[in-house]
């Protein structure tokens, strides 16, 4: 089938495709918060044909829309999940709330994310449905990314397990593939009790849960200077008791996320700042209780499809941009610090793919990095957490990001809001709609590339999948 044909069929959907993804960036739903969005892709996925799973994996914003039969079967991740504090007006360069009633905005571009992946899963859906593809397509709308490990709660009850490969991307900076791998995580709220008081009348009556939590949190300070290099820890106070100074606080609560190399590494870190919580408890008279909200696995990667995205990546024609858009993108990079060539240490750290990208973005000066950054296979460990990893431990799974924001944009920020309702943002959606569409098309008309991907993913993923999420963690907004 001639590649030219899916690029037409993402073309002729154009329509369909970017309105979904305004209409996702107003509706900026909270992670496992986001029921009007999931509704959204429901009722579109099922007036295109296809057949559609409402609350999978007992997740009540996850669900899936497959077409075709039998293998291969290939799966291509959604995320649709929002930040708070980012509400944004759109296609500006200038600080200013869209929204009255609405403080969230997509400042990792998951509007665009879920869009271009369900724009690729559509081609590839008109293209069974003419006799041009056999196998089936799976879209997945993974809920909660952000901070929220959907992906990681739908692994736990199987999902994923019997594709052949999954496919996803991201927006960004930069056309590029991602590969190496990152931090596992599990996030757990540390919970004291104690006895309130008055805190200068009887204050030995008293025993201050908040007390605990301090003495918790400073003892697991002293704890960084004696864990591996690629692990690491963050917390944040959910409760500090009050607000009253002259009382001494009952209750406290602290959240903590815990990363590690993998898993295994994870659990084992986490065990020392059990104890940690424990001795801070003893300390003060106290109890402390745990419980967990989620937890994401280290990514496996997969060389043979990252090889597959990028001659993708290459062979799909590249968005060009007119002057009004170079000019928007060059006030936005005005607005943060802007420095450093665009590409991952891996790649800069080969000196002919630095000497490309310095040229190709005039030593990082381009406002757009309208080209794409040679692909370096390697091991380069990311500190950050991706309920993709999940995924990966269960098919071989490969991903790449897209020129949807400006160079250099800070992630998470309301410059990638206001680029993510914009002409720049949507040139990126079709293009990576249309690379993952013809990296689909590969994966299911050639079982001997099919076959080295599924080798490659036997001996990366020979150790088998450990869920990082205990069994009876139940995903929702209920959980902090």
């Amino acid at each position: 089938m001639d590649k030219q044909k899916l690029y037409d069929s993402v073309e002729r959907n154009a329509e369909t495709i970017i309105a979904l993804s305004d209409k996702v960036w107003e509706l900026a739903e909270l992670s496992l918060l986001e029921y009007k969005t999931a509704e959204y892709y429901c009722e579109l996925m099922e007036k295109l044909g296809f057949t559609v799973q409402r609350q999978i994996a007992g997740v009540a914003t996850a669900f899936s829309g497959s077409y075709g039969s039998g293998h291969p079967v290939i799966g291509v991740l959604g995320e649709f999940d929002a930040l708070d504090g980012l509400d944004q007006e759109a296609g500006t360069a200038q600080r200013k709330r869209h929204s009255e009633t609405n403080t969230c905005g997509h400042g990792c571009g998951h509007n665009m994310l879920g869009a271009a992946s369900l724009g690729a899963a559509i081609a590839i859906k008109e293209a069974i449905e003419q006799g041009e593809l056999k196998g089936t397509v799976i879209f997945y709308g993974c809920p909660g990314e952000e901070g929220c490990a959907g992906k990681a709660f739908m692994a736990r009850e199987g999902m994923f397990k019997d594709l052949d490969a999954a496919l996803t991307w991201h927006p960004g900076s930069t056309n590029e593939i991602t590969t190496g791998s990152n931090a596992a995580s599990l996030q757990y709220i540390y919970s004291f009790k104690g006895l309130s008081a008055h805190a200068a009348g009887d204050p030995w009556d008293g025993r201050s849960a908040l007390d605990a939590a301090e003495l918790m949190n400073v003892g697991a300070n002293f704890l960084r200077e004696h864990i591996r290099p690629k692990e690491c820890l963050h917390y944040s106070f959910l409760d500090v008791g009050g607000i009253s100074p002259n009382v001494v606080q009952p209750t406290a609560s602290v959240l903590y996320m815990i990363r590690g190399e993998d898993v295994t590494k994870a659990k084992a870190l986490k065990k020392r700042v059990d104890d940690i919580a424990q001795g801070a408890a003893l300390m003060t008279g106290t109890t402390v209780t745990q419980r967990q909200i989620d937890g994401t696995a280290s990514t496996l990667s997969n060389q043979v499809l990252e090889e597959l995205l990028y001659k993708n990546m290459g062979l799909a024609p590249l968005p060009q941009y007119t002057p009004e858009e170079w000019a928007l993108a060059g006030e936005i990079c005005k607005t943060y610090p802007h420095e450093g060539l665009p590409g991952d240490e891996t790649v800069l750290a080969n000196p002919a793919a630095k000497a490309e990208i310095a040229q190709k973005s005039e030593n990082g000066g381009r406002a757009i990095n309208d080209f794409i950054v040679p692909y370096v296979p390697g091991f380069s460990f990311s500190p950050g957490s991706t309920d993709v990893g999940d995924v990966s431990w269960l098919t071989p799974t490969a991903q790449f990001t897209a020129v949807t924001f400006a160079s250099g944009s800070p992630g998470h920020s309301w410059q990638n809001v206001s680029l993510g309702h914009s002409s720049i943002g949507y040139k990126g959606v079709l293009y990576a709609a249309k690379v993952l569409a013809g990296s689909i098309q590969d994966l299911m008309t050639d079982p001997e590339l099919l076959s080295k991907v599924r080798a490659e993913f036997a001996v990366s993923a020979a150790a088998g999948y450990d869920c990082p999420i205990e069994p009876g963690i139940i995903a929702g907004p209920q959980a902090l």
